[in-house]
């Protein structure tokens, strides 16, 4: 008996479908048959409207199978040490996702250095703090430099991609958006609208403190841990045994762990409030999503290591502490991110395969099998969380490198596997997503500026606090805060000169760009007189027919 699966019954119809769209159960007959149209006719507000009142649960493209595993064979299917398929990876995904993908690869890269320089100062002058000055020193002009060149990295891709210089778009209000109906007084059309002092309220009398409020407690799990610490701290001088000894590290694998947690928390209920708040466009949306989670991220990771450095001034505690929260964070990211999820999506093939067989359909169900396995993958959310996951990375290893130079070795470990997993994530564990065009990293590339510009600071702090650079000035330590603080600044003017010096664009791009801005300018010229020139002759011939009789 032939089993009939309308659009999806391949043996009836050549149709392959590009997009799905899922409904609700309850859909009326006259709905569906509108949404058709507004998708024939290409109006495109109507699918945002139906998302939002809950009548459409989503929409995604489908994976273009022969075309991912092409990909998937010149990416990551062997695990050798390789440069990605980055236009590949463009062409499939778009450009977002691509630059995400350019700039894990240019960081692994750009991180070697700094691990094999950082390798025998851990092996050899472990605290000898003189010469741990030259590899902070290096670090800190490292940590601008690579910036600096990514932005020329950055801009040759995407001006071969056709990217790099986007005319801006009109911003549609964003789904979930919701308000009074009425007429927007730009666009003139009638969309829901909702006053900005209620979204002020909500931001400053509710979000505000609910943010504040989660910080003291990220303060006050970190106090916990430190009572941990020093609870095995004490048992270990009490008994000195080898299984005391493993037991000093427990407390900060412990607190690690519950720090991951607390993140991924903190992002639904940050994700929640954004929602909330009701902010019509998106962008405005991921601006305010993104100030609340890397504000939190910042505290909760890092908060730590700067107590242990400037209040407890440990610095044992500190190289513990930070090796500790840098392997842990990795291997939690790797396994929950891309392992587990890949795990889960291959148990549900394996069922969804046991139930098209107990159909016994003499069909070719190729696409149905497709369709039904897709539409239970996780949707990709955006580059967001990958960009978070490498922030922090960067903030390991560039905030406190004079203490601990083998961060920089393990970031690259972590990043080499990192690859892999991300691609096997995005091709095998979430939805194919819209591809989207993008000019830059935007504004990470200012988080990974601001995460350098702090990194000055601490390392010219620790050194400083360092006992062979207090044996210097023994009795006045004026002089010594006086030498630090300018020497920050002379680090902090070193880096906005090398920013300065070096510039956002090669040569070659800077020379296309203002050849391509001349030839428009050129061209709307000679436009602008073939226009006025045909208003002449117009005229002239008007003129000429009223003073004939």
């Amino acid at each position: 008996m032939k089993v009939t699966l309308s659009a999806l019954d391949t043996h009836e119809s050549s149709f392959t479908p590009l997009v799905v769209i899922e409904l609700a159960q309850d859909v009326k007959e006259e709905t569906k048959e509108w949404l058709k149209n507004r998708i024939i006719t290409k109006k495109k507000d109507g699918v945002r409207r139906l998302l939002t009142s809950g009548i459409v649960i989503q929409v995604f493209p489908l994976h273009d199978n022969e075309a991912l595993k092409k990909l998937e064979d010149t990416w990551y299917t062997r695990f050798t040490v390789k440069y990605q398929p980055i236009d590949s990876i463009r062409s499939y995904f778009g450009e977002t996702i691509a630059l995400y993908f350019g700039f894990l690869e240019y960081f692994t890269f750009a991180l070697i250095p700094m691990a094999v320089i950082g390798l025998p100062y851990y092996l050899f002058v472990w605290e000898d703090y003189d010469k741990y000055v030259i590899f902070a020193s290096f670090n800190l002009i490292w940590s601008t430099v690579i910036l600096e060149v990514w932005k020329r990295g950055c801009a040759s891709m995407t001006y071969r991609w056709g990217t790099l210089v986007m005319k801006r778009r009109f911003e549609e209000p964003r789904p979930g958006y919701h308000g009074v109906l009425g007429i927007n007084s730009v666009t003139g059309r009638e969309e829901p609208l909702y006053p900005s002092y209620k979204r002020q309220l909500r931001i400053y009398l509710v979000s505000l403190p609910f943010v504040c409020l989660c910080l003291y407690f990220s303060l006050f799990v970190m106090m916990i841990y430190f009572d941990m610490e020093a609870w095995a701290l004490g048992l270990h001088e009490n008994s000195g045994s080898e299984w005391t000894s493993i037991l000093l590290y427990v407390p900060s694998i412990i607190y690690a762990i519950v720090i991951e947690i607390m993140n991924r928390l903190y992002r639904y209920a940050a994700e929640f409030l954004t929602s909330w708040e009701n902010h019509r466009l998106e962008s405005a949306y991921q601006n305010h999503l993104i100030l609340k989670v890397l504000v939190f991220n910042f505290l909760n990771c890092f908060a730590s290591l700067f107590y242990i450095a400037f209040v407890l001034r440990d610095m044992k505690l500190l190289r513990e502490s930070l090796a500790t929260l840098l392997i842990t964070s990795q291997i939690l990211n790797q396994t929950v991110e891309s392992l587990l999820p890949y795990w889960l999506q291959r148990k549900h093939h394996v069922q969804v395969k046991a139930k098209l067989q107990a159909l016994k359909a003499d069909i070719d169900a190729t696409l149905y099998e497709q369709v039904v396995l897709e539409k239970e993958m996780g949707s990709y959310l955006g580059t967001f969380d990958d960009y978070l996951e490498l922030f922090l990375q960067f903030g390991y290893v560039s905030l406190f490198s004079c203490v601990y130079p083998l961060a920089a070795a393990f970031a690259v470990l972590n990043n080499l596997t990192e690859v892999n997993s991300d691609a096997l994530k995005m091709c095998r564990v979430f939805k194919r997503p819209f591809s989207e065009p993008s000019a830059n990293i935007g504004v990470w590339q200012l988080a990974f500026e601001t995460m350098s510009v702090i990194s000055v600071v601490t390392n010219c702090a620790l050194i400083g606090m360092s006992p062979q650079v207090n044996a210097l000035f023994p009795d006045s330590k004026t002089d010594l805060i006086l030498i630090v603080v300018a020497a920050e600044h002379a680090l902090l003017a070193l880096k906005f000169i090398l920013a300065f010096a070096i510039p956002d664009k090669p040569r070659h791009i800077q020379m296309k760009l203002a050849r391509l801005e001349f030839e428009s300018l050129e061209a709307l010229k000679q436009q602008q007189m073939k226009l006025v020139a045909e208003n002449l002759k117009e005229e002239w011939r008007e003129g000429g027919k009223e003073k004939t009789p």
